[in-house]
This record gives structure tokens, sequence and C-alpha cells, in this order.
């Protein structure tokens, strides 16, 4: 997300550095560049307008403080205006009220409602201890209902059932009415969307939301339709009183327009943004994080929290003992490393939220593929347990048939070993206090400015 306009507003930001002050000229030519940026990435004319202005009265003459240039000075000022145009801070769901607490879904077809729907129940179950029901109101769409049964098995969540041949009103009332008497925390109520805004849709909707008073009304919508994002949440904003936005399929729009319209076009604050088809692939919206990201800087909170929530601290501590003994890393090792790090969306997620991704080249982003771990992890779901515990006895014909069992090709194997044998000789030089020799054997080898002598920390 935001590839296009991080790499733009990286580009224009490096001109200004060597001069010693924003002056009317330089902030001229650079914001003339910075706002062909935001309308490439689609962001609506508005907000276009509304950040510029306030970029170049807070950028305008202002002089660089200590060590700062005026690329630096440039970007905490747009930092500070895109945290302001994405709603400065967070803000959560409201489930203040007596329970059931109804959360009501509405949007567009294809917007990825049902599958947002089973994704919110799985936070509310994981992160909030909350008991959750889910249940379809949409009676039009072909196997809607049978969908949303399959998202609730899949996370756990209590799934109200439902018929095509009853009335959306009548489905809702029913629900809530199971929920209260299932003692549910959470009612989390999907309906029929349309492909386009109608009259019809939209009396329907409003009946479910005078039948239902929920607590929550949040608007799903695919972020890849840029600014049409914002001014269809408009729509919907102008029939129903919503509490706030959900962004989907993030990691597939480039551009973030969406993301930078929508508070201001709808008043409304995006709330969630959803990254994936994964069940935990949600994230609360936090618009410093995301103000980050765009400039290139990272979201290493996100990435911390991210790690904390999602690893197998048990496995990880009986690994760390494992090391500290200096058994041997296996291919078993091997794998369950693989697993936790595609647990947090694999690399191209975690490199997302790192600080200076920006700089990184294309080419170099491109290698990193996380159809290899997918790969990896088969090869060694096809070996055996001796072979998995014992790498060096793989040979030929062993070779031929796990490459054979995994779909793939013995170059695959040999791949696999070989990432093997390397991160094996590494662990080997974690054990006994090796890791502060081989952080003191990169020093020199990392760029000044990382702390200690030739850019490493002192140890």
């Amino acid at each position: 997300m935001f590839d296009t306009l991080s790499d733009r507003l990286g580009q224009t930001i490096k001109k200004l550095r060597g001069q010693g002050r924003l002056t009317e000229d330089n902030i001229k030519d650079t914001l003339r560049e910075v706002r062909m940026a935001l309308l490439e990435a689609d962001v609506a004319l508005p907000v276009v307008k509304q950040l510029i202005d306030a970029v170049r009265e807070k950028a305008l003459g202002q002089e660089v403080i200590g060590s700062l240039s005026p690329g630096q000075a440039l970007i905490k000022v747009v930092n500070d205006e895109l945290v302001n145009v994405m709603g400065e801070n967070a803000v959560p769901l409201n489930l203040a009220t007596q329970p059931p607490a109804v959360i009501l879904m509405a949007g567009l077809q294809g917007a990825g409602k049902t599958t947002t729907v089973g994704k919110l129940a799985k936070y509310l179950k994981e992160r909030e201890k909350k008991k959750v029901m889910v249940v379809s109101c949409d009676v039009y769409r072909p196997a809607a209902i049978k969908q949303l049964q399959t998202v609730a098995t899949g996370v756990e969540a209590t799934f109200f059932e439902s018929q095509v041949d009853q009335q959306p009103v009548a489905i809702a009332e029913a629900a809530l009415a199971a929920a209260k008497k299932q003692f549910v925390d959470v009612l989390l109520v999907d309906t029929a969307g349309r492909l386009a805004i109608d009259t019809e849709m939209m009396a329907e909707i409003k009946q479910l939301h005078s039948a239902l008073t929920p607590i929550e009304t949040l608007f799903v919508v695919d972020s890849m339709t840029g600014q049409d994002a914002a001014n269809t949440a408009a729509a919907f904003g102008e029939a129903l009183p919503l509490t706030g936005v959900v962004l989907t399929k993030t990691d597939g729009d480039a551009r973030g327009g969406a993301a930078l319209s929508v508070r201001v076009i709808t008043g409304k604050p995006i709330k969630f943004i959803g990254s994936g088809e994964k069940s935990d692939a949600l994230e609360t919206f936090y618009p410093d994080r995301i103000a980050s990201r765009i400039l290139g800087m990272g979201d290493v909170v996100s990435l911390v929290e991210e790690v904390t929530a999602k690893v197998d601290h048990d496995k990880a501590e009986k690994f760390a003992k494992k090391m500290q003994k200096g058994r041997a890393f296996d291919l078993n090792d091997l794998k369950e490393q693989l697993e936790q790090m595609a647990s947090m969306g694999g690399m191209a997620a975690m490199m997302d939220k790192l600080p200076g991704m920006a700089n990184i080249p294309e080419a170099a982003k491109a290698q990193v593929n996380d159809k290899q771990f997918v790969h990896m992890i088969a090869l060694v779901n096809s070996m055996t347990p001796q072979e998995r515990r014992f790498p060096a006895i793989l040979k030929g014909s062993r070779k031929k048939r796990i490459a054979a069992g995994a779909g793939l090709q013995v170059q695959d194997v040999n791949k696999l070993l070989k990432q093997h044998q390397q991160m094996s000789r590494m662990m080997k030089k974690m054990k006994g206090g090796g890791m502060k020799k081989m952080m003191r054997g990169l020093q020199g080898k990392m760029p000044p400015g990382m702390g200690g002598p030739g850019g490493m920390p002192g140890m």
C-alpha cells in the first residue's frame, strides 16, 4: 500500500537536500510535485488542496533547527498534515452498551463485507475477549449465507442460520433475540450489497438499522476504487448514521488515495484496514503510523505488536533453549521459523513496516517472494521425520522423491538445503555469546549514524 505515493514523495524531498532553509521558491517547486504525487495516488481534489495549503502555510520560511535538513523539516510538516487529514488518532470500536452490542456492516457488492465480518469476529474474540455471533441478512446473492457460515466456522464464531426465503428484517430480529438468550457480547450483521447505490438497497438497510439500533454502523469499502471509495462512503453516510469505515484490499492498493480521502469527504473515521484474505489480516487504523509508512519511515510499533500477538512464544522459547544448548538446527526448526513468518503476513508484509524500505531498489524488493516460503514448507512436509532431523542423508533418490511429493523440482530441494546450511551456520555463531562477536564483525559494514564505531552500536 502507498508504494506509488511513497516513491514520489521520497524523490521530491531528496531534491531539497543540501539547502539550508525552506524558502518560498524551493517550497513552491516541491509542493507542485507533492500535489502531482497526491493526484496520481487518486486522492480526492478537495483533500489535495487542503493538504497542500496546510503544508505551504507551515513550511514557508521555517528555520532548520539543529541538524535537520530542509528535506527532514518538510517531512515533519507533511507527516503532521497527513496525520491531520486522516484523523489524528485511532478511533476504537464503541462496545459500551448493554450486550449484545450490534455492529451493522454496510457496503457495495464485492467490497469484502463477508470476509471483513469474519476478520472482525476473530479480532473481537482474540483482542477483546468477546463472545461473538454473526448473521447474514443477504438473501439475494447466491451462497452468501453459506459463505458466512464457512467464514464463521473458520474463526470459531457462533453462526445464526438464516434462509433465502426470509425477510432481512425478520432475520435480524431473530438473530438479536437469539444473541440475548445466548449471552452473546457482540452481534455482527452482514447485509446485502449491490453493484451500485439504489433506492431499494438504501430503504432495506435503513429498515435493518431501525430494527437493530446498532451501536456501530461500519461502511466497508474497496480501497482500490480510490477517491470513488470516499464518494460512495459519503453517499451511504447521507442515508445511514455511519460510525466508521473499514478499508479492504489495501494489499492490492499501491496508490492509497482512499485512505487519505475518506475522513475528509465523509467526516467519519477509518477504524480498520484489511490487507488480504486471511482471517487475521485486519489492522486498527492508526493515522500516525500510516503517515509514517507513506513517508517511507516504516511502522515499527505495529510490527512489534504483530510479532507479540502472532508469534507462538512457547515454541520460540523452546527453540531458544535448544540453540543455547548447542543442538543442531534441523529442518523441523527451519519449517517452524518459516511458519512463524507466514503467520505475520510473510516477508513482504513485514518489509512494508520496516523503516527505510522506500530506499531499497525495486529489483531487490522483487526478490522477496513469499511463495518461496510456501514451497520450502511443502518440501519439508514431503520428508520423513529422519530426513528432517538429519539433512545430510538427503542424496539423489531421496531428493527426487521429496521434490515429486511437493510438486517441485530437485533444484528447489537443493535451494532449501543451502538455505538451511546458511541458517545453521548463523545459529552456531549465536551460541555462547557468539551474537556479540557476529555484531562486532559487522562493524564498519553498516552506514554511519547507526551508533558505535563504524556505524554499529557499542557492545
